[in-house]
């Protein structure tokens, strides 16, 4: 029985003491990996953060490619639209030059020009519409432009003495624009027929101090010019 006891007790000291070690070898592997543990997760959270920051570098630097591309392309059409307007503007100032050109052959000639006919319409307070009757008028003027030659047709515009001189410029301006626009329109006169002039209210030819004084100042003046060996002033006057 001694024996036996002192086998029992042996083989529960050698499984107590096995035990005790094996938790001690736990805890020493438990102790020994956990700090590779937290490191593989702290790298693993890096690597996440480093692809975040991958993407999140390579959406702003599409983004500035984009951006960049957009200014490129902008710059290439304000490049287009400025040669564009540099070509029109040129064009509008050899178009200039011819039209001066023209204009100062036909001011050299002006003296062997001579008065045939001529003809007034007026128009009604601040307005630049012909009437009935101003159409009538100018209808009956035309006639006379079928059998003339080398003719002028010297176009001017009035006002009376109401409002500021430049609104009163542009006005009689648009006046004399209505009736070479009738003219040229309906009997196909060339543009370089017309002499045309908007004199605001610089000249009168009534007082503007009674209402139809300043009716007949509203006005714009017609008169055929021709240099035509054969044109003799007859001096046809139609108002």
């Amino acid at each position: 029985m001694g024996v036996y006891r002192f086998g029992v007790l042996s083989l529960a000291t050698g499984l107590a003491v096995a035990g005790v070690a094996g938790c001690a070898t736990k805890n020493y592997v438990h102790n020994q990996t956990a700090p590779l543990v937290d490191r593989t997760n702290q790298l693993e959270d890096k690597t996440a953060e480093n692809n975040r920051q991958i993407h999140s570098v390579g959406d702003r630097t599409q983004a500035g490619i984009n951006q960049a591309q957009g200014a490129a392309d902008l710059a290439s059409q304000n490049a287009q639209n400025a040669g564009k307007a540099a070509g029109d503007a040129d064009s509008e100032a050899n178009l200039a030059v011819h039209r001066a050109d023209s204009l100062d052959s036909v001011v050299k000639g002006l003296d062997t020009y001579k008065p045939v006919a001529d003809v007034a319409v007026t128009f009604g307070f601040d307005r630049a519409v012909l009437t009935k009757e101003d159409r009538e008028q100018l209808d009956g003027f035309a006639a006379q432009l079928a059998s003339a030659k080398s003719f002028l047709l010297e176009v001017t515009g009035g006002t009376d003495s109401v409002g500021s001189a430049q609104y009163n410029y542009e006005l009689s301006q648009r006046r004399a624009d209505a009736v070479v626009q009738y003219l040229a329109s309906k009997y196909g006169i060339p543009a370089h027929r017309f002499y045309l002039i908007g004199i605001g209210k610089d000249k009168e030819v009534a007082s503007n101090s009674t209402a139809e004084g300043r009716k007949q100042n509203r006005r714009v003046e017609v008169q055929l010019l021709s240099n035509a060996a054969d044109a003799t002033p007859q001096m046809a006057t139609m108002r």
